[in-house]
């Protein structure tokens, strides 16, 4: 089963990028993302197994394992153009530990961006959303951070369904341990946040360099948790023609150069 939706299939793109969602959410959500990417690039947006295109796949509560199975879909589109990769919350730890993955390969992303989420050996965030949570306060959080599909109750069952795989999403998130002494990635990543996300604290974006012997950069946003739905998707979608266009549009010793924020 092919995991990915793509909104516009390229013969021959310049760059791959592949998005990797959020806890509870699916590929069709960055579907918007197409608009704002230059006509020569292909997108791919991987649904985790659970929902979208995998909805007959039981989800996957180990980080390794989304690991595993998210390379094994991306595996054979990392040949030929670059290839980066970018994901969200629970997809930006995926999207780092598929790029090991890769890596260790032989076929490595370019560029790896990871937003709405500290890394992996950052200090713990007060609040982050838990899998034992009962319905209603998850449900809560989740209102006040904008991360609930649109009329989830008026469909009978889905807000079960929903709730079921958001908790497969979180124990994931919960029992992930990053190996000691693992080998850091070599792409160029770029950590992202909002100034009112309460799941990323700014002060823990840094951490991210620990994760990456290449260049480290910041993006920061306006807004909370979900600061790009709806309209701000355009300036998610530039930003991360930035970042990418920084590096495959530069010299290969701008790996190598040092850390700094770009607001």
């Amino acid at each position: 089963m092919n995991a990915f939706v793509r909104p516009r299939r390229l013969d021959d793109p310049v760059l791959r990028l592949v998005v990797i969602h959020h806890a509870g959410g699916s590929a069709a959500a960055y579907h918007p993302l197409i608009h704002h990417l230059p006509h020569d690039w292909e997108l791919l947006l991987l649904d985790l197994p659970g929902r979208g295109k995998r909805h007959a796949e039981a989800p996957l509560e180990s980080m390794a394992r989304l690991a595993e199975t998210a390379a094994e879909a991306v595996e054979p589109w990392a040949t030929g153009p670059p290839l980066a990769l970018f994901g969200h919350s629970l997809g930006a730890l995926v999207a780092a530990e598929t790029a090991r993955c890769l890596e260790d390969g032989g076929t490595a992303p370019v560029w790896v961006g990871v937003s709405g989420r500290p890394a992996p050996n950052a200090r713990e965030v007060a609040g982050r959303l838990h899998p034992d949570m009962a319905d209603d306060h998850l449900m809560k959080r989740l209102k006040e951070m904008g991360g609930i599909p649109a009329r989830i109750d008026e469909v009978p069952g889905f807000r079960e369904r929903f709730l079921r795989l958001l908790r497969s999403d979180l124990r994931a998130l919960a029992s992930y341990r990053p190996a000691p002494g693992r080998r850091r990635l070599t792409a160029a990543l770029t950590a992202m946040s909002a100034t009112s996300d309460p799941l990323a604290p700014l002060a823990e974006l840094g951490a991210w360099g620990r994760e990456t012997t290449g260049e480290l950069r910041q993006r920061i946003f306006p807004g909370g948790h979900f600061h790009f739905l709806d309209d701000a998707f355009a300036r998610l979608g530039e930003v991360l023609v930035e970042e990418i266009q920084h590096v495959i549009g530069s010299s290969a010793s701008a790996r190598a150069a040092p850390f700094r924020e770009v607001v």
